[in-house]
């Protein structure tokens, strides 16, 4: 998936290219080649998403759970960042202070759910596990971390306390909060970290005829908040 969301701003057909049609191709694939079990990883910004790119993963959610059968058994997983990975913020961080620069924070309020990639990879092989087709999985990610408080124990820690935290504004599509993935009507599973979210079923028909037009690209954002009626584009940013 391209995950970055100021790129996927950026560049929304190729964000619908790569991550809705190359989702839609590979669990084509793995249909028609008889593969009995798919799971796909999303990610916490499909929640209602603000950006292109929490949007397109909300999308691919859609296609791959309404092909899920007796034969052909389909989960997504949800979960937020994982820290160390491509594109995470301790290793921006701390490339910055490396580099003697101040941290680009974009707002002093924001926070983020953090779990490490170890934690990340157990819990999407269980949720594979007890996966019978169908359900939307959401990781517990434990308490959200706030970004200004991290940004200063890594200078603490760093013993870099001349550098500065400057302050560069929400981008095109972030969203200041990520939305508390555990709801209270979420069914518990036998491990308890993972929940199962009660999803909307799918037409697939009309979701085909509306991805074909993504294909195409006409109307991104408007074909998006068709098939996304809770979209809400974060276009401006600040």
């Amino acid at each position: 998936a391209y995950k970055h969301v100021p790129l996927c701003e950026q560049n929304p057909y190729s964000a619908v290219l790569n991550n809705i049609i190359g989702t839609k191709i590979l669990i084509d694939s793995a249909k028609d080649n008889g593969v009995k079990k798919f799971v796909m990883i999303s990610t916490d910004k499909a929640v209602r998403p603000t950006s292109i790119m929490g949007c397109t993963k909300r999308v691919c959610e859609l296609y791959t759970l309404a092909l899920s059968n007796k034969d052909f058994e389909v989960a997504c997983v949800r979960f937020g960042n994982v820290l160390g990975s491509s594109g995470s913020v301790i290793p921006k961080f701390k490339e910055q202070i490396a580099k003697g620069e101040s941290l680009s924070l974009t707002h002093p309020d924001i926070v983020r759910y953090f779990m490490l990639v170890d934690e990340a990879v157990q819990l999407v092989l269980q949720a594979g596990t007890i996966a019978k087709g169908g359900e939307l999985f959401v990781l517990d990610m434990g308490k959200p971390v706030k970004i200004m408080d991290l940004a200063k124990k890594m200078l603490l820690l760093s013993n870099r306390p001349d550098l500065e935290i400057k302050i560069t504004g929400l981008r095109k599509g972030e969203k200041l909060f990520e939305e508390l993935l555990i709801d209270e009507n979420d069914a518990k599973t036998k491990y308890e970290s993972i929940f199962v979210v009660k999803d909307q079923k799918t037409d697939l028909v009309k979701l085909n005829s509306q991805i074909d037009k993504l294909k195409q690209n006409k109307d991104i954002i408007k074909t998006l908040l068709e098939i996304v009626p809770e979209f809400k584009h974060n276009a401006g940013g600040n």
